[in-house]
């Protein structure tokens, strides 16, 4: 193995264990806030993981669609919200021991799928270095046009139907 080798691969490691730890910090955390920043981290270690695959659309994507939209409007809902360290949410119907054996099933079969794949590995050399940004710009704005525009439309309903709901009601 070569140093650039082994320093591609402890980097994808590193995001790798980023993208993990922090989405067990999500899962796991009891403040809603150091979820919120922990999903950032997810966020940044999924477009890590995306650039390993070639994938810079699909980084960039990541980058601009989840942390600069979705979760910064998270972290505005999470700190314009009043008073929400004082709100005690609880369910008591939960049951964490009924779902431990579901997860342990869950946990073997995704396991013993691991190991038991034949993987196939390619060199780094092999790679296809070329970027694909262009050539999904050109399906979009060339073969998809028509469904990608009428999807566009349908996002734009689905947010004015929301803003509609949303809107304070009259008082008579």
């Amino acid at each position: 193995m070569s140093n650039s080798e082994i320093i591609y691969t402890v980097i994808f490691y590193v995001f790798g264990l980023l993208t993990i730890g922090s989405a067990c910090i999500v899962a796991f955390s009891r403040n809603i806030l150091h979820s919120a920043f922990a999903l950032l981290l997810t966020f940044f270690g999924v477009a890590g993981l995306y650039v390993f695959l070639q994938a810079d659309f699909l980084a960039a994507a990541q980058v601009v669609i989840y942390v600069g939209g979705i979760l910064v409007l998270i972290l505005f809902a999470v700190m314009l919200t009043n008073k929400i360290t004082d709100i005690h949410m609880s369910n008591p119907a939960t049951k964490p021991w009924l779902a431990a054996p579901l997860v342990l099933i869950v946990f073997a079969g995704l396991t013993w799928l691991i190991v038991k794949t034949d993987w196939a590995v390619v060199e780094t050399a092999k790679l296809i270095s070329e970027p694909t940004v262009e050539k999904i710009g050109y399906a979009i704005m060339g073969k998809y046009l028509l469904p990608f525009e009428l999807i566009s439309v349908l996002l734009l309903g689905a947010l004015l139907g929301a803003a509609y709901l949303a809107r304070p009601k009259k008082k008579d």
